[in-house]
């Protein structure tokens, strides 16, 4: 193992603590504070050990895992994302395509490529693994907020129908079960005012 090596991969393991300092919109559960990118991407990847019974087909689990990971990290240059700020999103494109250059930039080659690769599949969302772990990565923020009574729907006005369109439809390409169980999370919550 060359020095160089084990260099640039220290490098980057420190740069990705920054995750920590990206908040999100949801809170946790609790309320006490925002949730930060490397919390989520921990609790994400965990979901999908836990509900990989549920995927629509077979998936290489470690594959998920892996790209649930990594698949934020971009967020350290670019910012959360907030998914019902449109607008917002699509105008971050370039920045999280610089970062994931940038970022994965500071590993050895092959490993930065090996990253770049899945956060690249993760965003195309060609693959089964893929829609899986973006299901997940849906369904989540949808469990904070019904454990939270709705408090980031609240603060942002987001309607049932916006929930409704942007997360139980995509939750369903990587898991039916998932999907209808999100759908009925929706109902429950506009039953208890949360929507």
């Amino acid at each position: 193992m060359s020095g160089e090596r084990l260099r640039r991969q220290i490098e980057f393991i420190l740069e990705v603590d920054r995750a920590k300092q990206v908040l999100r919109r949801s809170r946790i559960v609790g309320r006490s504070r925002y949730e930060n990118d490397a919390e989520h991407m921990w609790h994400v990847a965990l979901a999908a050990m836990v509900l990989a019974e549920h995927v629509n087909e077979d998936v290489d689990l470690n594959k998920v895992i892996t790209m649930l990971l990594v698949h934020d990290i971009v967020e350290i240059d670019a910012g959360d994302a907030f998914l019902y700020d449109v607008d917002g999103r699509a105008a971050k494109e370039d920045a999280e395509r610089a970062a994931a250059e940038r970022i994965f930039g500071l590993l050895p080659d092959d490993q930065g490529d090996d990253f770049r690769t899945l956060w690249e599949e993760y965003e195309a969302q060609a693959t089964i693994e893929a829609r899986f772990a973006s299901a997940v990565d849906r369904l989540l923020p949808l469990l904070l907020n019904f454990a939270t009574e709705g408090s980031t729907w609240k603060e942002h006005s987001i309607t049932a129908e916006q929930v409704l369109e942007l997360n139980v439809a995509w939750i369903g390409h990587g898991s039916a079960a998932l999907s209808t169980y999100a759908k009925t999370l929706v109902e429950e919550s506009v039953a208890l005012g949360y929507l």
